[in-house]
């Protein structure tokens, strides 16, 4: 063993002295850079005086101690309250980071549903529920009687809750149950309408800011903490020694394909291209036809919700024919991937370029279908343009036709649902008990974003017509969760290959921002063009839904006009003034860079004037 006495005596009050002539201003220098062993530094730093602190002093650190320790466990406590927080660590660790991304995607989706759902409720759900008044009236176009009278068979409850229909469809799930009322009396108002309109736009608005959020979160994640310097273990090391490898061989395999291309001769060059042109036409073929059977299926399905007002048919038979566009987008959703991904093995792209396009197809494919359908929705609605059809002659449109469109969102979000469920069952429970026979399969984490944001669309474009769609899709999304969650541990193996996580991240970005601009274009069209059915919903008797704005604004009374009129006019003085000041600074910033332009002129031409 080393003793103290094997170095050499050491005096601490000569160091003192030393340190002190030193120039340090008395303070002792620091014992890790001395060349002392570690015994002597002890030693020296117990013969150090502590300086001796006010009460104030010794409060503060007291408090700034306390504030620290309460700040680290209200971190730790909150993390233990982080939806899912551990499951989605464990996923991460199991099937990488690709595999995380997608359930951290759909607990963001979770969180964002209901905390619309909580917006909705808060200013529609509950004042329709607590305030409720039933108003009558003799004319024919106002009435709205969706409830079947006298007794009802059991099952039919069943069915009604499948389709939305009976007893669910004058309920608060839908556009028809709230009313065009304003409640309140000399101290206290509310208008429904006003709110149910104002609400509808801020949850657009709350969307799109949460998701623009998102991606700001996650570029600066990306760009500070990109790199795991925490690869702990054999089984991490070697997941991450494949996700690198694989990005090297997308790499190579890239440069190859490049050198190939740039070496065919004009003849092959022709017949590639040609042969791409002809896959891309019958990828274009195969989403026509997908295209004709939603638009063929919606047409059937309304036509014959019309006959079955007049003749009763078979329960069963009904809500096959309810649920027909769902079930021809569903299989036209899952087929036609497919055969596209067949196809583009002839192809010969790039690994990169082979998953965006097969990617961008399934896009094209799930939202031109969405918009195909809500726009033979509408064209069954508006009698085709033909205001002097029977159905329309009347009344103009459907009685309730709000309610109608959102049957349909209604029943595409709990089909979805009930086909993740059925695959659960039938598919992934009986594979799991011949995985070791036919071998575990890779979770594609981009085609189940891909329904993920198909799914939210559909929600967004429904809510103005069910205000209940969050709190449903919510409860698909925890569901589903499960159900990927049970699927991905009993079938699934780590990915071997992906494909780039920025060229994703960013595609996933753009798909699920151009969702909600289509259904912003839905809702714009809805509240501003399309006149509001007459015989249920708050807007009943407006010309449009944005009629609502300037008629409440006129019934205000002058103070409250003149508050709104001094605000406006104070935010445009305002951002004319922002617009003012930039346009002076970029004049100035471009006269600036016109200066050694001018000198140049000057000096060319200084000797001719002589």
């Amino acid at each position: 063993q080393t003793s103290i006495h094997d170095f050499p005596h050491y005096n601490p009050s000569l160091s003192d002295a030393g340190d002190s002539e030193a120039g340090d201003h008395g303070q002792p220098r620091d014992l890790r850079s001395l060349p002392l062993p570690m015994a002597i530094k002890k030693a020296k730093l117990r013969g150090i005086q502590v300086p001796v602190l006010s009460k104030v002093e010794l409060w503060k650190q007291e408090k700034l101690k306390k504030l620290r320790k309460f700040q680290t466990q209200a971190r730790e406590f909150l993390y233990f309250l982080v939806l899912w927080g551990k499951t989605i660590q464990k996923i991460g660790g199991n099937f990488g980071g690709g595999v995380k991304s997608y359930f951290l995607f759909l607990r963001f989706l979770v969180v964002l549903n209901f905390v619309s759902f909580l917006l909705i409720a808060g200013f529609v759900i509950i004042p329709s529920l607590v305030f409720r008044q039933v108003g009558t009236s003799n004319e024919r176009c106002t009435i709205y009687e969706p409830n079947p009278p006298g007794l009802v068979v059991f099952y039919n409850f069943f069915l009604d809750l499948l389709s939305g229909t009976g007893f669910m469809e004058y309920s608060f799930m839908f556009y028809g149950y709230y009313n065009n009322t304003m409640v309140g009396n000399n101290s206290f108002s509310y208008k429904i309408p006003l709110a149910y309109l104002f609400t509808a736009v801020f949850y657009f608005a709350f969307c799109l800011i949460c998701i623009i959020a998102r991606t700001v979160v996650n570029y600066s994640m990306i760009v500070f903490n990109g790199w795991n310097f925490g690869c702990l273990g054999e089984t991490a090391t070697k997941l991450k020694q494949k996700n690198l490898l694989y990005r090297l061989q997308v790499d190579l395999e890239e440069e190859s394909l490049k050198k190939r291309a740039a070496s065919l001769t004009l003849l092959k060059k022709f017949g590639l291209h040609s042969l791409r042109l002809l896959m891309a036409l019958l990828v274009l073929g195969l989403n026509i036809a997908a295209f004709y059977g939603i638009s063929y299926a919606t047409t059937y399905s309304q036509v014959n919700d019309v006959k079955v007002m007049d003749v009763t048919h078979d329960g069963v038979q009904d809500l096959f024919f309810e649920y027909l566009p769902s079930i021809v987008i569903s299989v036209a959703n899952f087929l036609v991937p497919l055969l596209c991904d067949q196809i583009a093995k002839v192809e010969h792209y790039s690994p990169s370029i082979t998953v965006i396009v097969a990617l961008l197809r399934a896009v094209v494919l799930r939202f031109v279908g969405l918009g195909v359908l809500l726009f033979t929705l509408w064209d069954q609605i508006t009698c085709t343009g033909n205001m002097d059809d029977a159905k329309c002659k009347e009344c103009s449109y459907n009685y309730c036709w709000e309610t109608r469109v959102g049957q349909e969102m209604y029943k595409l979000t709990l089909f979805d649902l009930l086909i993740n469920i059925a695959v659960l069952v039938l598919v992934e429970f009986p594979r799991s008990k011949v995985s070791q026979l036919v071998g575990r399969q890779e979770f594609v984490v981009s085609s189940n974003v891909l329904g993920l944001v198909y799914s939210q669309t559909v929600v967004w474009t429904g809510a103005l017509f069910s205000p209940l769609l969050p709190l449903i899709n919510t409860v698909k999304f925890v569901i589903l969760f499960y159900c990927k969650k049970i699927t991905l541990f009993s079938n699934c193996r780590p990915p071997q290959k992906t494909f780039r996580s920025t060229t994703s991240a960013f595609f996933f970005l753009v798909v699920l921002l151009l969702g909600w601009m289509l259904a912003s274009v839905v809702m714009i069209y809805s509240i501003a063009v399309i006149h509001p059915s007459r015989g249920c919903g708050p807007f009943r008797s407006s010309d449009n839904m944005w009629s609502i704005i300037p008629t409440s604004f006129y019934n205000l009374s002058a103070l409250t006009k003149i508050f709104f009129n001094i605000s406006f006019f104070t935010l445009t003085n305002t951002g004319s003034g922002l617009f003012l000041f930039l346009q002076e600074s970029r004049d100035k910033q471009f006269l600036m860079t016109k200066i050694p332009f001018g000198r140049y002129i000057y000096i060319l031409y200084l000797p001719l004037q002589d």
